[in-house]
């Protein structure tokens, strides 16, 4: 089954060439949604035959596949299906270069399924690299001073976090060296964890971690992450949230594992819980004042990465377990909510929130998905999200950090209070002022139904998964275990 590894590489490159080579045509678009499906296909193949023969590997073991790589490549793309199909647009401008943004899409696809994929992290850190290089493009590509700056402060501050990741990576294999066992593989380190030198394991792990974290979108290191998201388009935008985003913490969580098996537990809960309860702090001090609902939903991103790094400080089969889960439930709603943004954008002409009312009466279609979206990012029951933050509390009182958890939760709950109030105020709170809808554009042609049907799709999965987890089970044991247990 080998050759299940190298399809989600080698396919998004080859209908990458053949958008690049289309760059007019309309239908290109669609090459990416295909790449995406091929992705998913591929991870739930994986995660069947890995929970079955154990983990596959291939290219003389740099390429490796166990139960959470196959966990990840899986949530890329189911992901990167809502994001790509949905954020079709039903108009294109001929005149753009069409086929160019198609094959950047399926080459930053083709990047993030390597990441997961790769058992070296010199490898993994590669193919992160490679999507600062797509998605600064992507971020960029609808011109004009705003997504350009976003654009360059975008890879300023994504080639300064990736600097870092490398010197930690570079420590880390110094400190292979100490063992006799030099090398960058994961299974490699974790098997001669403690015959790692610690001095340089503390070093390396704390630099990787802090790069890695840069690319997740972590308080300090997030500031690049309002400005790309709300420059972005809709489905760029999408994929950065859910997509990137998780596979940069993914990259941490390899990291951490290999750091408690070799230092301990100390180092990791530390830097992860300030990070966690800082981008808490953030997205609650700056939520509430918000004026740019694209804005407001990246704010939303650094607190769920937030959430991930407090799961991760806390440990556990049951914390690991709900950061995996909340990964893919975060990663389905979000990437629904920006493509909604993007058609809300589309229908107001302005992504001020003040101008912006009444979604619920004046389109149904885009002001209930948009409040259902927000309830789940909120974690309302019965969404997945609200199952996975109560278990990453609770986790963490289990394990000890009672205080933080406390604090978390009083953040929470001002986030929660600012997000709502803007939610609500779009959905419905009174008219726009009849003077400034005067001055909006006309509203474009509704986009075809079938268009809504991957948003109903990964709301509704989000809805029903928190109870009918089951399924999942089995794969997040599995997973939890490659990571030694959460420990």
């Amino acid at each position: 089954m080998a050759i299940v590894i190298w399809i989600p590489l080698i396919l998004p490159l080859v209908l990458g060439v053949v958008s690049g080579l289309r760059q007019r045509s309309a239908w290109t678009l669609w090459l990416p949604v295909a790449s995406a499906a091929v992705l998913l296909g591929a991870g739930v193949v994986l995660i069947l035959d890995v929970s079955d023969r154990g983990p596959i590997t291939t290219a003389d073991g740099l390429l490796r596949v166990d139960s959470l790589s196959a966990w990840m490549l899986a949530v890329v793309g189911v992901v990167a299906v809502v994001a790509l199909w949905g954020g079709v647009p039903h108009r294109t401008d001929r005149s753009r270069n069409i086929g160019r943004f198609a094959g950047l899409l399926c080459l930053f696809l083709a990047a993030m399924s390597l990441a997961v994929a790769a058992d070296n992290i010199g490898l993994m850190w590669v193919a992160i690299e490679l999507t600062t290089i797509t998605t600064a493009f992507l971020v960029g590509s609808r011109g004009g001073r705003g997504a350009l700056e976003a654009a360059w402060k975008y890879v300023i501050l994504g080639s300064a976090g990736v600097a870092i990741a490398f010197l930690g990576i570079v420590l880390i294999f110094a400190a292979s060296r100490t063992g006799g066992a030099p090398s960058l593989s994961w299974v490699v380190l974790l098997a001669h964890a403690g015959s790692l030198d610690p001095t340089l394991t503390r070093a390396g792990a704390a630099l990787a971690v802090l790069g890695f974290a840069t690319k997740a979108g972590l308080a300090p290191m997030h500031s690049w992450l309002p400005d790309a998201h709300s420059q972005a388009p809709a489905t760029v935008s999408g994929l950065m949230s859910g997509v990137l985003l998780s596979v940069a913490f993914y990259a941490i969580l390899r990291i951490q594992a290999v750091a408690d098996a070799a230092i301990g537990p100390a180092l990791m809960r530390e830097l992860l819980l300030a990070a966690g309860l800082l981008s808490l702090a953030v997205t609650a001090g700056l939520a509430i004042t918000q004026k740019d609902f694209k804005r407001l939903l990246a704010y939303s991103s650094i607190e769920h990465m937030g959430l991930l790094a407090l799961g991760a400080a806390a440990g556990g089969p049951l914390a690991i377990a709900a950061v995996l889960l909340h990964i893919l439930g975060h990663g389905l709603v979000k990437s629904s909510m920006f493509v909604l943004s993007g058609r809300i954008l589309g229908f107001t002409g302005s992504h001020d929130i003040a101008d912006v009312r009444n979604l619920l009466r004046r389109r149904p279609d885009l002001g209930g998905p948009f409040l259902l979206g927000a309830a789940a990012l909120l974690g309302f029951p019965p969404f997945v999200t609200f199952f996975t933050e109560v278990a990453i509390i609770v986790a963490g009182f289990q394990r000890g950090l009672g205080w933080q958890m406390m604090v978390a939760c009083i953040l929470l709950v001002v986030v929660f209070a600012g997000i709502a109030r803007h939610v609500l105020a779009m959905t419905v709170g009174t008219d726009p002022d009849p003077e400034v809808a005067r001055t909006l554009p006309a509203p474009p042609d509704k986009p075809a139904r079938f268009r809504q049907v991957p948003i109903g799709i990964a709301l509704g999965l989000c809805a029903v998964v928190g109870f009918a987890a089951w399924p999942l089970a089995g794969p997040l044991v599995a997973a939890v275990a490659a990571l030694g247990g959460g420990r």
